[in-house]
């Protein structure tokens, strides 16, 4: 049962007439990031027009392959063995988004794994728009230390019971959503809302399970020449320091296997406003692989220099948090 949190901001008499008639507040966690990653848990919490709890629901997917970082999510091999499949929860899904905005914290992520789930299922989410709460936090001005949803819950005093949970990751964004909408509403701010498009691009390459539920047990499928990225627009703000935030403008290169393809990594790096760099210098904020002890160039130049190390599983993290660039 949600707590009451949207006393904190009143409710408007006059509700704003062009404001969706409902939404679906959702959280998936997932094998990855990648084309091929799959849906391992999904939660719904249905709010009418206004932000009031209708229900909620939620349940665990087996995904047929390797559960992927079991350290962040809790979900072993083990675990998912008796799911059911996206398949065969694809309609009960289906049912709670219809008709209603999909509300996430970086909620292209969220539907990008859904509707690509929904193309291997030969189906179609009946989702038409989406809703970030990162991006409405900008529009209410909310003055948050960053954008993760334990600032924005902390904001409102929601407790968070179990993160990487989806059902309780859901429930403390449904709780951070409420006031925030009310807020919005009293304000007559227009919502941040984007439309969302079905997607194709989604891959089935055969990965293989891991008894002990570890991440890595796959390699990327194919070798592919690299292509010209546009240069940042961001200035280097410098190193990335343990226990904050990557920045807009960091360099950030990549050494050794990666779980996800690497230039699907190198794309998402892009697109958070860093720069992608080739090789290791003074310079470079963060170096990103898996096998740290490992002898290749970039690992010993980074020692020599003293420059940042952490593995794939914690930029995935890291990315879903880049601060933006200092004006």
């Amino acid at each position: 049962m949600l707590e009451d949190r949207a006393t904190a901001v009143s409710s408007p008499t006059q509700w704003p007439a062009a404001y969706p008639k409902g939404y679906a507040v959702v959280d998936v966690e997932t094998t990855g990031l990648a084309r091929d990653d799959r849906i391992i848990s999904a939660a719904v919490y249905r709010l009418d027009e206004r932000g009031e709890v209708e229900d909620h629901w939620y349940t665990l997917v087996n995904p047929e392959r390797d559960p992927g970082p079991v350290w962040i999510h809790g979900l072993t091999s083990e675990t998912l063995e008796g799911a059911p499949l996206f398949a065969d929860i694809a309609e009960e899904f289906a049912a709670r988004l219809a008709g209603r905005v999909l509300v996430a914290h970086n909620a292209v992520f969220d539907w990008q794994m859904i509707a690509r789930e929904y193309a291997r299922a030969q189906r179609e989410a009946p989702v038409r728009q989406r809703l970030c709460t990162i991006a409405l936090s900008k529009e209410l001005g909310l003055p948050l230390p960053n954008f993760k949803l334990e600032s924005l819950a902390a904001h409102y005093g929601v407790v968070q019971q179990r993160a990487h949970h989806a059902l309780d990751d859901a429930r403390v964004l449904a709780e951070a959503f409420r006031p925030s909408l009310a807020a919005a509403a009293a304000g007559e701010v227009r919502l941040p809302l984007l439309e969302c498009r079905p997607l194709t691009e989604w891959s089935d390459r055969p990965v293989p399970r891991q008894p002990s539920g570890g991440y890595g047990g796959y390699r990327p499928g194919s070798w592919r020449p690299s292509r010209k990225r546009p240069s940042c627009p961001y200035p280097n703000p410098g190193r990335y320091e343990d226990g904050k935030h990557l920045k807009q403008g960091m360099r950030v290169a990549f050494s050794g296997d990666t779980s996800t393809e690497r230039e699907l990594l190198e794309d998402r790096a892009t697109e958070a406003g860093l720069h992608v760099a080739s090789s290791i210098s003074r310079l470079t904020s963060l170096l990103v692989t898996n096998d740290p002890d490992s002898g290749t160039s970039k690992v010993v130049k980074a020692r020599q220099f003293g420059t940042p190390v952490v593995d794939e599983a914690a930029f995935g993290q890291l990315l879903r948090d880049v601060e933006p660039a200092d004006e």
